[in-house]
């Protein structure tokens, strides 16, 4: 059943560690992804498969192997990733992406990019002032953009960060929301705010709020403004409506960069109302200093099994 017997040897204890995980949850991992068998015995990393999934299971290994010898930490995420990646672009090196990251946080700590579009994805945020970022959940299109603004900020690139959102319910009414209007629309922008505490910290986070340093708010509290100085991401775009998606655009004042995200596939606009993210997509592709960056299952960094449902749900939509 497995005719194919491969074998690497990784001489670093850690780094070794860092690759199989604990109790080789990251050889099942690797398993699972590429349907060979894998152990490892001291020092000797063993597959078992067909030809060419060996032979792919040694190079993810191996290249796994190379970025925790760069002190960088794995995840079953992690290896699950470079298995996709690897088998739909075998040419990539994962180690060379390390050599791109993001400084943010208190220390200064490395945000790095997982894949090939994430490394474009960031250079084009650096090179652009208006970058939409579009795929799946779990690709890091916001984590990134909010890297990217937390670095300009405390750079001084920038003087403030301003993150919003449409207060659009995802597939299921609400109804009467208690409070005042900071509490009724806090559940909406929650991702954005926990993005923000997860970068840097939460008593950071809070004093840059209370500053007026970070503003983050609904979409319709942008009309009217002129954004100078800033670092503006817009998040959940597929839920703007083509004149939101305008008054947004033309926010973007004199020295400010701007970063829309959004899934195509997750819009919960009433049935009838476009998309001002599919319709801005077409109505400004060809403009010069704008970048469109496209993520797919590949670029997933959440759990596994996130990865393996976008598949499913893909593979579902293409049968109807």
């Amino acid at each position: 059943m497995f005719p194919v017997r491969g074998s690497l040897r990784l001489p670093t204890e850690r780094a070794l560690r860092e690759v199989v995980g604990e109790v080789d949850a990251h050889l099942k991992v690797l398993a699972r992804a590429l349907s060979v068998r894998a152990s490892h015995r001291e020092h000797e990393i063993v597959v078992l498969g067909q030809d060419g999934t060996v032979s792919l299971a040694l190079d993810v290994l191996e290249q796994l192997y190379e970025v925790a010898l760069a002190g960088q930490p794995l995840g079953p995420a992690d290896v699950d990733q470079a298995a996709r990646l690897l088998t739909r672009d075998p040419g990539v090196r994962l180690p060379e992406l390390l050599q791109d990251s993001v400084a943010v946080g208190v220390g200064r700590k490395r945000v790095h990019p997982r894949s090939r579009a994430q490394r474009a994805y960031l250079q084009a945020i650096r090179e652009h002032p208006l970058t939409f970022g579009v795929g799946p959940a779990g690709t890091g299109k916001t984590w990134l953009a909010m890297a990217m603004a937390v670095d300009a900020l405390l750079r001084n690139d920038v003087q403030r960060l301003v993150l919003c959102r449409p207060a659009v319910e995802a597939g299921e009414k609400l109804g009467f929301l208690p409070g005042d209007l900071a509490e009724k629309v806090n559940p909406y922008l929650r991702p954005l705010f926990d993005a923000l505490n997860e970068l840097v910290g939460l008593d950071k986070a809070r004093r840059l709020l209370e500053k007026g340093v970070v503003e983050v708010a609904p979409l319709a509290f942008m009309r009217g403004r002129t954004l100078s100085g800033s670092f503006i991401i817009l998040d959940e775009a597929q839920n703007t409506s083509p004149e939101q998606m305008k008054m947004f655009l033309t926010r973007i004042g004199p020295g400010s960069r701007a970063v829309v995200t959004g899934d195509v596939t997750q819009i919960d606009l009433p049935r009838g109302v476009q998309s001002g993210l599919v319709h801005a997509l077409g109505v400004l592709e060809g403009v010069h200093d704008i970048a469109t960056i496209r993520f797919t299952d590949v670029d997933v960094v959440r759990h596994p099994l996130v990865s393996a449902i976008i598949r499913a749900y893909d593979r579902a939509g293409a049968g109807r």
